[in-house]
């Protein structure tokens, strides 16, 4: 485990990589990289810092509450940008380079607000423990000249929060987020009420079920797959009868628990045959 000394290296190397910027636009959602890097920037940064918030369908709107919160709490200056994702040609399809397609918009945007602004760079929240997954996203990043001074700096997600708590952010413990286009397999068209729908599962969740954590419902077609950690199986078991009510109401048919339970990006799992799927459909 990273010791506090290394953390105090990496948080001093972060701060002279942001002072060297001089002004920045921050990515800010409100979860726990987002806020943390913030937060940092306008110590460092001051008034040459702008939070910009994306507005869309596919982030719940309670982050954007949170985000608008926060903001406000700090006296940190905030932008929105508007993103209708589901315009955005071929993203609907749900194609496994889905992401690479709403982050080039996304950030298309915020660049264009940070230009605008004369604000020097533009700034995103991934951390070290990103690199071992599936994130096509990361190539709109490169090709936009959007940096991630968190991953420069080697910091992984549990030093994160380690730094965030030391600050005082009341997001130290947040859970982990995504876009609730991750909870759909690649290859399910998208639409708004789906996504509606899966945002109403997890909130309605998360208020009926106390202490669930890190919570995921993934959808396939009429089955809610629902993921928390396997320590809160029982709760969930528990109320079972009133938690398959309350999601047949919502439109699901049936209504599982992943006995694996919560890991990021578990639709990656099955990566290979929905590639290969796309790939046949577009061969007839």
């Amino acid at each position: 485990m990273p010791t506090f000394c290394d953390r105090q290296g990496k948080l001093e190397a972060l701060k002279g990589r942001l002072r060297g910027l001089g002004s920045a636009a921050v990515a800010f959602s409100a979860g726990v990289d987002s806020s943390f890097l913030l937060d940092l920037a306008a110590e460092v940064l001051g008034a040459r810092v702008l939070a910009v918030t994306a507005r869309s369908r596919v982030f719940p709107r309670q982050e954007q509450e949170e985000a608008e919160a926060f903001c406000r709490a700090r006296g940190i200056r905030q932008a929105f940008v508007e993103v209708e994702e589901l315009s955005i040609p071929g993203f609907a399809d749900n194609p496994p380079d889905r992401c690479y397609l709403c982050k080039r918009e996304l950030f298309g945007q915020i660049r264009e607000k940070a230009a605008s602004e004369g604000l020097a760079a533009v700034l995103e929240g991934s951390n070290l423990d990103d690199d071992g997954d599936y994130r096509p996203g990361r190539r709109a990043l490169r090709e936009l000249g959007v940096l991630s001074p968190l991953r420069e700096a080697g910091l992984t997600k549990d030093e994160i929060r380690a730094l965030s708590r030391e600050r005082g952010l009341p997001t130290w413990q947040k859970p982990s987020l995504a876009c609730l286009a991750s909870r759909f397999p690649y290859g399910q068209r998208l639409t708004a009420e789906a996504l509606a729908r899966v945002e109403r599962a997890e909130r309605w969740l998360a208020a009926r079920v106390d202490g669930l954590g890190q919570l995921r419902v993934r959808c396939h077609g009429d089955l809610a797959r629902i993921e928390v950690a396997p320590d809160r199986f029982p709760s969930l078991v528990a109320g079972a009868r009133e938690i398959v009510a309350a999601f047949r109401s919502m439109g699901f048919a049936y209504v599982s628990l992943d006995l694996q339970g919560y890991r990021t990006g578990s639709l990656n799992e099955t990566l290979g045959r929905a590639r290969g799927a796309l790939q046949r459909a577009a061969e007839i």
